[in-house]
């Protein structure tokens, strides 16, 4: 109830303004605290020469993006290069065999940068699980998929085989252990899909095409195998409308978004001030707030760009890919609640879905949120931190439903139906308020630190208390109620465009 009821536009700008304020606020505290903080012993390593000509410096303590734009930055550029190139050949020359170029570049870029040996411990995966993928038993690829996974998760068997590989540079580890998870999800995609398969079954190169396409090999996202399959399988290859300059406009975004992203990390220190305790616990609660959401956000970004980047050539190669993940300052509901959306459709699709099937009933959701998380676990890494945070995020996506189905019994139903639409809709962004904070607080042990994340709560909850924790979330009340005036906006559009194609 409440979703397409609009508020007043008096009301909508009142919001707009406290948000802004909130955040402007909110990041003259981090600024402040930035340049405050710039020259202190504890922050050297994670801050470093960066634009003299303005005094600042640069924000490094994120090993992912650093990597990407400073020792990973050629071989990206080199590789997917060749690939667009290869691709483009490919596609106007022998369309109908595209997929085996693809993966015949893809072996050869992983031979040329993994070496032999990496190679084929990769291979010997694939065959095992093609093998496993014969007898058509679902449990089966599934028993066999995870302990593939754990073998190289899981110590001291991931050691063992990353022993094999010989020679040393800095992304060997990186890349060992990428291209290997990735590798495990797209097989058992292949062994499931293969297993439900009427009439006999895809064959080893469909899985060494489906494996081999190097865009995905060592960062993702995961495609899955059904819709791969049947993408690379078409011949006739035709771009949509404005497919090119929408593709235009997407990589453009994609460097301004680096751009932004270099510029930021120069004046607000995110990254590296929670890192230090004793200084962040001089913060405001305001400021407090900020850094924490700031670092979800950030997250977020760095996704959205790798991911962005990624999917672009693969939109180049007449590809649909999984889209980047949903903005975090649009979520407020746990189940929309991932940074990759590639692994979140597999999750989704062969567990979390398969499990919880309509996810009405509660104990079956229970079940399939514990199995979702329990895989996502072991795909992550399995350690204190990550137990930490699958059992936060279980338990939130879960008490949503609890609370959901709490509220939809025959007294409060009775009552909600009595009340306007726009009444209605603000009980409910209420609710979205205290929804929006649990995901940042059972986020943030993952992104920063476990200390971090208890003293923001700490702080907001308790020291706070009734300020800080009822000035903040009416601030984030405020928020909400911009993302459903969005999302009111997206549904009149979407119910408008499925009436004219019915007229039609």
């Amino acid at each position: 109830m409440g979703v397409k009821t609009m508020l007043p536009n008096y009301e909508l700008g009142f919001y707009a303004l406290v948000v802004t304020c909130a955040v402007v606020y909110s990041g003259s505290g981090i600024f402040e605290a930035s340049r405050d903080s710039m020259n202190r012993k504890a922050f050297r390593e994670g801050i470093k020469p960066g634009w003299h000509y303005f005094g600042r410096k640069m924000d490094v303590a994120d090993f992912e993006w650093v990597m990407w734009f400073t020792s990973f930055r050629n071989i990206i550029i080199f590789a997917l290069s060749g690939h667009v190139l290869f691709g483009k050949i490919c596609s106007m020359t022998v369309p109908q065999h595209r997929a085996v170029m693809y993966m015949i570049y893809g072996a050869l870029a992983v031979l040329g940068s993994m070496g032999l040996v990496y190679l084929m411990i990769i291979l010997s995966h694939c065959l095992v699980l093609y093998s496993v993928a014969l007898a058509k038993q679902k449990w089966l690829c599934y028993v066999a998929g995870l302990c593939c996974l754990a073998s190289f998760k899981v110590e001291p068997f991931g050691s063992w085989q990353s022993g094999f590989v010989t020679g040393a540079f800095d992304l060997q580890d990186v890349l060992f252990y990428g291209g290997s998870t990735f590798t495990i999800m797209r097989c058992m995609s292949f062994a499931l899909e293969s297993s439900e398969k009427k009439e006999g079954i895809y064959s080893i190169f469909d899985l060494l095409k489906y494996n081999f396409y190097l865009p995905f090999f060592f960062f993702g996202p995961v495609m899955t195998f059904d819709q791969f399959h049947a993408q690379v399988s078409t011949r006739e290859l035709r771009r949509k409308d404005d497919e090119m300059k929408n593709i235009r406009v997407s990589a453009v975004l994609h460097v301004g978004a680096i751009v932004a992203v270099d510029i930021f990390f120069h004046f607000f220190y995110i990254l590296t001030l929670p890192s230090d305790l004793k200084f962040v616990t001089r913060l405001s609660d305001w400021s407090l707030a900020g850094l924490a959401y700031s670092n979800l956000v950030y997250d977020w970004v760095k996704a959205a760009v790798m991911f962005g980047v990624i999917n672009t050539i693969a939109r180049l190669d007449h590809l649909d890919p999984p889209q980047p993940p949903k903005c975090i300052t649009m979520l407020y509901v746990f189940a929309e609640t991932h940074f990759d959306r590639g692994i979140n459709d597999w999750l989704c699709k062969y567990v979390y879905d398969h499990i919880g099937e309509n996810h009405d009933n509660i104990l079956k959701e229970l079940l399939a949120s514990v199995s979702t998380f329990a895989v996502t676990t072991l795909w992550l890494g399995p350690c204190e931190v990550v137990y930490i945070w699958s059992v936060i995020n279980c338990f939130g996506l879960n008490f949503e439903l609890w609370v959901q189905k709490f509220f939809q019994l025959g007294p409060f139903a009775k009552l909600e139906a009595k009340l306007s639409g726009a009444m209605s809709r603000r009980i409910r962004a209420a609710f979205g308020a205290v929804n929006f904070w649990a995901i940042v607080l059972y986020n943030i042990p993952a992104l920063s630190s476990l200390d971090f994340a208890l003293l923001v709560t700490k702080r907001l909850l308790v020291t706070g208390f009734p300020v800080s924790t009822l000035s903040i979330w009416f601030i984030t009340y405020c928020g909400v109620q911009l993302i459903k005036e969005r999302e009111r906006i997206l549904a009149v559009e979407e119910e408008e465009k499925s009436d004219k194609a019915k007229v039609e």
